[in-house]
């Protein structure tokens, strides 16, 4: 334990147990016995209430000694974690919110070491080059992988990756740098590292795969074949609501357990991580501790992607129009809830292929329930940001599979007209939007000219395709565009579910 300079005691290696008599979980385990088996780019609150969490838990166990994490920041924003875990010597804690305010906290010790690239990128290079190496992680965010959404390519007219192409140039970016170290392994004879993506993108591994494997060709064509024949990418689900740690749980930390926590983390209860069997070398025994390691990830993905995914979609804009602020609020509604077991039910769950393992019915219910917490400080705002990103992905593939097979539509018909509601930028009360998507200078105006002209926001191909040329769609739409023009959000979900 560490004396901070405010006199309290601060998270880092220590005797914390004579510091607190409040229910902590502490690491059981050798600390200073653990080395890196894992190095992670994209140390952030999502990595560390999921990845880092798991691997605690193998810790816990034993035998998994040698699959510590090194953290590797490359942004300039990471330099707060490095100094963070730098002072903490890689520990912080992970607290558990779930209803009627339970909180239960556990110290995390699973993160050994912490390299910020910009300090010392030679460090970080001869770490990935290391033979004790084997897994290179990633939660980079999904616009961190440089595809071109248009073409599904990877776009190498950044001016950083660009530079990072150049002939002798000190890598910056999380390309150049596993590009460098999978080079500095093929010279030395060494086996390639897997490359583990554990973004929420559908088929994270095969936008690993393009991104680097582009990279790797673009630098040296030999490297980017050896690439692509010896380095696995294998594909990930990854699920936990894990909000931005809110100023208040600091305090909160020190009120309950006595020592100081600069950056804690907070998240709820479920946690699911469903990962593909395909590594270059050995890995940690991750189903001893909860992961679903299978061979095929596909079905989860598209259950997580048309149930989760698309019901935030169906509670933010409805949820936000009627004056709802909290995911929470909204899905506490019984009438919202109604609306989104509706769908779930009888639009999502028709157009999933099997799901080996997972009671969908008991899944359903449990999202309800994961919305409707209370302690998880969600808004319903960041669900509403770039939805011409993610729409698209997450609902209407729905509406395409339902109309070819003469199926239910009136749920997810509700919630694109909702978005191009909420796309008018002002709310039920005359309240401001602040809209916040790529396309909002392109969408925008469309929905303000909806009013009179019903399918305007249809009329973007880019984002809906041939929709607009689907008469039971457009009829679906417009009534639903309708209604809540003249009803508003909550009448209009009442009417739809019998509320």
């Amino acid at each position: 334990m560490i004396i901070c300079s405010r006199g309290e005691l601060l998270l880092g290696n220590g005797t914390i147990a004579d510091v607190t008599q409040a229910t902590l979980s502490l690491p059981a385990y050798d600390r200073s016995g653990l080395s890196t088996g894992i190095v992670h780019f994209g140390v952030g609150g999502f990595h560390r209430a999921h990845q880092a969490m798991y691997v605690d838990r193998l810790l816990q166990r034993g035998g998994a000694e040698h699959w510590g994490i090194c953290g590797v920041g490359v942004l300039p924003g990471d330099r707060r974690m490095r100094d963070v875990l730098a002072a903490q010597r890689g520990e912080y804690t992970l607290s558990v919110l779930g209803p009627g305010d339970s909180w239960d906290t556990r110290v995390i010790g699973s993160i050994v070491e912490y390299l910020y690239a910009p300090d010392d990128p030679e460090a970080v290079l001869e770490k990935l080059a290391d033979p004790a190496t084997r897994i290179v992680s990633l939660t980079i965010t999904e616009g961190g992988y440089g595809i071109d959404p248009a073409t599904g390519e990877f776009d190498a007219g950044s001016p950083w990756i660009a530079a990072d192409l150049r002939s002798n140039a000190v890598p910056a970016t999380v390309f150049g740098l596993v590009a460098e170290a999978l080079a500095r392994r093929r010279a030395r004879g060494l086996a390639p590292f897997t490359v583990m993506s554990c973004d929420n993108i559908e088929g994270n591994g095969e936008v690993a795969r393009r991104a680097f494997g582009a990279f790797a060709r673009l630098r040296d064509p030999a490297l980017g074949d050896w690439v692509a024949e010896h380095v696995h990418f294998p594909s990930s689900m990854v699920d936990r609501i894990t909000p931005v740690t809110p100023p208040e749980t600091e305090a909160e930390i020190l009120r309950r357990y006595g020592f100081h926590d600069r950056w804690p983390v907070i998240t709820e209860p479920f946690t699911q991580w469903v990962l593909q069997d395909s590594f270059t070398l050995s890995r940690p025994a991750f189903e001893e501790v909860g992961v679903q390691v299978v061979e095929d990830v596909a079905p989860y993905e598209l259950m997580k992607l048309r149930l989760l995914n698309a019901s935030h979609q169906a509670l933010a804009y409805l949820g936000y129009l009627c004056g709802y602020r909290w995911v929470s609020e909204a899905a506490g509604d019984p009438l919202f809830e109604r609306f989104l077991l509706r769908y779930m039910e009888s639009e999502a769950t028709p157009t999933l292929r099997p799901v080996p393992g997972v009671d969908l019915d008991r899944y359903r219910r449990t999202l309800i329930e994961r919305f409707a917490n209370r302690a998880i400080p969600d808004t319903l705002e960041r669900l509403c940001a770039e939805t011409s990103d993610r729409i698209p992905k997450f609902l209407l593939p729905v509406i395409r599979e339902r109309l070819a097979a003469g199926g239910e539509i009136d749920c997810a018909a509700t919630v694109v007209a909702a978005w191009a509601r909420y796309a008018e930028g002002v709310d039920e009360q005359g309240e401001p939007i602040e809209v916040v998507d790529r396309l909002r200078d392109r969408l925008m105006p469309l929905a303000r000219l909806q009013r009179h002209e019903p399918t305007a926001f249809l009329g973007d191909r880019a984002v809906f395709g041939d929709l607009i040329e689907q008469p039971r769609f457009v009829r679906a739409y417009t009534a639903a565009l309708a209604s809540l023009h003249t009803k508003g959000a909550r009448a209009t979900v009442g009417e739809l579910v019998g509320g």
